[in-house]
């Protein structure tokens, strides 16, 4: 799992077969100090119904596919949660 921050979201007129309902929004991952790290991708959020400006864990890869409503629909990142707070010892 990784964090990232929502930055956007994505509206598409069509949509595969098992992503319909499901949001996707724009996310950018953090590294440990929340700090920006490589570019910004795409996220479908089946099941957080995160928002703009949140900061959320996601999955990637497989692991994505499986994380949504319908399992193995084609998607490479998913969200699977809002983050409430973090703290570092």
């Amino acid at each position: 799992m990784q964090l990232a921050r929502v930055i956007g979201t994505l509206v598409a007129t069509q949509k595969y077969e098992g992503l319909e309902g499901v949001k996707l929004l724009v996310i950018q991952p953090l590294d440990k100090q929340q700090q920006p790290v490589g570019e910004p991708v795409i996220a479908a959020d089946g099941t957080a119904q995160a928002g703009p400006g949140e900061l959320v864990f996601f999955i990637a890869s497989r692991e994505a596919a499986l994380a949504l409503p319908v399992q193995f629909v084609p998607v490479d990142h998913a969200i699977v949660g809002i983050v409430d707070d973090v703290s570092t010892a």
